[in-house]
């Protein structure tokens, strides 16, 4: 049966970020995830997944200023130092939270940087990260989003991910594959899910259309656990959903699949 990780940037928020740990955990979550954990000092958020019996299950890379609209920089050549500064800070992190995998953020492509260009810093970025993060024994994902929500970003599209992914050439690159972001995108899911299963290291959540928790839109979320179950996914399913009327009200839709 899926393992569900409760993404802490999106559920949760009525309490300060590191109360969200222990609301979590009173909710029956077993791991967490967010988007990043710099804000703060590894050792006190380790101190608040030790205190409720939580895995640290995965983080972003630093993604440039996120405040000002920047979603990654990986796609950009003028930002290639920082990227890479950025993934050894990442390590330091996940070496105290026990984090296994990091996800890294392709961005939004620049204005006046080419689609080659753009592709290129993207696959020399990942294939340096995916050595450096091996070497630490952290595995390094990469996920499609949808240009609706995010107008601009570079990697958007599961055949795509995979096209560079094959290019980068590394055994320690995996697929983080969104539901949500593929629905949009794509559609298709099951088939899709299935065919890349052994490329998938990680799956979130979200419904469609609103981004809200499972069984608010229109996807069949109780026909893809089950299809999950079947072929056997092993990973965690993160949670980064906007709750529709607050989180804890909108978790009647685990009952009976965790």
């Amino acid at each position: 049966m899926a393992k569900f990780a409760a993404n802490l940037s999106m559920l949760f928020t009525e309490v300060d970020f590191l109360d969200r740990f222990q609301a979590a955990a009173a909710a029956g979550f077993k791991g967490v995830e967010y988007l990043f954990p710099y804000d703060f000092e590894a050792a006190e958020i380790k101190r608040r997944l030790d205190d409720n019996g939580l895995t640290q299950v995965l983080f972003n890379l630093p993604a440039g200023d996120w405040g000002a609209g920047e979603r990654g920089i990986a796609c950009h050549p003028d930002r290639v130092e920082e990227f890479r500064a950025g993934v050894d800070r990442a390590i330091e992190y996940a070496r105290v939270l026990g984090n296994t995998q990091v996800n890294c953020l392709a961005g939004i492509q620049p204005e006046g940087v080419s689609d080659a260009e753009a592709r290129q810093t993207l696959v020399d970025n990942l294939r340096f990260a995916a050595d450096r993060l091996e070497a630490a024994g952290i595995l390094l994902i990469a996920e499609p989003i949808n240009t609706r929500d995010i107008p601009g970003f570079f990697l958007n599209r599961t055949a795509q991910a995979l096209a560079i992914f094959d290019e980068v050439g590394s055994r320690n690159l995996k697929l983080q594959y969104d539901i949500y972001h593929m629905q949009i995108m794509e559609g298709d899911l099951a088939p899709t899910i299935e065919k890349h299963l052994d490329r998938i290291a990680h799956v979130q959540l979200a419904d469609n259309p609103g981004r809200h928790e499972p069984g608010t839109g229109e996807i069949n979320y109780p026909f893809l656990f089950a299809h999950l179950d079947r072929l056997g996914y092993q990973g965690w399913i993160g949670c980064e959903y906007k709750p529709h009327a607050g989180t804890r009200e909108g978790l009647g839709w685990l009952d009976g699949v965790r």
